[in-house]
């Protein structure tokens, strides 16, 4: 019932307005409950913490009275769901009961604020294995000889900012979400070194504010890459392959997949999403 898009913008009730507030200007984790499938009574949900983003504002929403958004930018989805219990070991405190149970009381709520070092236990979690190989990259750099490392008050929040760390957490997302295949012609190709050739293509483009989110990525061919880029090709929300009158040589039409509809995860979680659809679609298609 609520007109959520994680990657941008939070819809909540005016009784989570104190706690979203407080976010504004800082870094939330997202939470995946129970119920998270289309279906709001069933228990498709992994419970779960899956992705990182900060809050830059709120705003009512005009339409629903007693309604606002939290508008959101640096999303980024953990490579792996963190799942809010682990054994006997709550990452957030507030989730443990008094008898070492879940408290259904804080389970329950939408928003919960945490303290920082609870956030970070989730985020080195989260990103583990590209955080390991950040501090590597770290420890290898070079210093003078009286010149100590830079040191920053939230190194992990200043990771996960920069363009290189979420270009690889991106890359490699999309290519597990893909098995390594080109969406619009299905080739999977590794090269000699055992690289793919399908590259991490943004449906709405960073620069245009698009983000880290496989919803919004494509696995493509080099080719198709380009061509999408360019608007020569796109995407209708059935997932069928546009093409720019005119501008596809017959070669490169040959390539696309026989069905002419794009290859796509299963898990629906995964899937592109129509608004990043109709962005490529309205602003970047030459069709």
């Amino acid at each position: 019932s609520y007109d959520d898009l994680p990657e941008s913008r939070y819809h909540f009730p005016r009784m989570y307005l104190n706690q979203v507030t407080k976010t504004v200007g800082d870094w939330i984790v997202y939470y995946e409950p129970r119920r998270a499938t289309a279906d709001v009574l069933s228990k498709g949900g992994r419970q779960c913490y899956f992705a990182i983003a900060e809050v830059v504002g709120i705003r009512e929403d005009v339409s629903r009275p007693d309604h606002y958004y939290a508008d959101i930018k640096n999303f980024l989805p953990f490579d792996n769901a963190i799942p809010f219990r682990d054994s006997q070991h709550f990452y957030e405190s507030a989730m443990r009961g008094t008898d070492g149970n879940t408290n259904s009381g804080s389970a329950q709520r939408a928003v919960r604020n945490m303290p920082d070092n609870e956030f970070e236990l989730i985020v080195q979690a989260g990103f583990a294995a590209e955080l390991a190989l950040e501090q590597h990259k770290q420890k290898s750099q070079q210093y003078g000889f009286d010149e100590p490392p830079p040191v920053s008050e939230r190194p992990l929040v200043e990771s996960t900012v920069k363009r290189p760390f979420r270009d690889r957490v991106f890359t490699r997302q999309i290519q597990q979400a893909y098995d390594k295949r080109c969406a619009m012609t299905g080739l999977r190709i590794i090269n000699g070194g055992g690289r793919p050739e399908a590259q991490a293509a943004h449906i709405r483009p960073v620069a245009d504010d698009g983000p880290d989110s496989v919803r919004n990525g494509l696995s493509l061919s080099s080719t198709m890459h380009w061509m999408f880029d360019r608007g020569l090709l796109s995407i209708n929300d059935d997932f069928r392959i546009l093409k720019a009158r005119g501008a596809v040589p017959a070669e490169v039409e040959k390539m696309l997949n026989s069905t002419g509809f794009l290859t796509v995860p299963e898990d629906f979680r995964l899937q592109p999403h129509r608004q990043f659809l109709h962005f490529h679609r309205e602003t970047v298609f030459k069709g």
